[in-house]
């Protein structure tokens, strides 16, 4: 790596289809205008697990990983996909009625209040000796 290229070792295995291949280069903000929050909330309908045989490679795995509804960050996360090519198919499925997706209330994403109620529950949660943790 004398002249600044990175050589064949030090760098990871390609993926097999780069992203904007598999969202025929459309980007997440493009139809509405802003991306969906990462911690947007999906789920997978009657329709989207009906139709499971006949979607794409990644349009299958988001339905089939979407039976319990989960944010997209952490399907991106467990699919090992790139968090914009899951807001894009997440969009398409979502009009193709495949999909329910659930954005969050902006004002309750920066609401401190929240924050503040989620650590005191995080506290609240014992420790593995049963003990609540309430260190500051």
């Amino acid at each position: 790596m004398a002249d600044g290229i990175p050589g064949p070792d030090s760098v990871g295995p390609a993926p097999a289809v780069r992203p904007f291949l598999v969202t025929a280069g459309r980007v997440a903000d493009a139809g509405s205008g802003r991306a969906l929050p990462l911690e947007t909330q999906v789920v997978a309908t009657a329709e989207g697990l009906d139709a499971l045989a006949g979607l794409s490679f990644e349009q299958h795995d988001i339905v089939a990983a979407c039976r319990l509804p989960q944010s997209l960050a952490e399907l991106a996360a467990r699919l090992r996909l790139h968090l914009n090519v899951v807001r894009v198919l997440a969009e398409d499925l979502r009009e193709a009625g495949q999909l329910a997706v659930y954005v969050p209330d902006a004002g309750a994403t920066r609401d401190a209040s929240v924050l503040r109620r989620l650590i005191d529950g995080l506290r609240a949660i014992p420790d593995s000796r049963g003990v609540p943790s309430d260190t500051d």
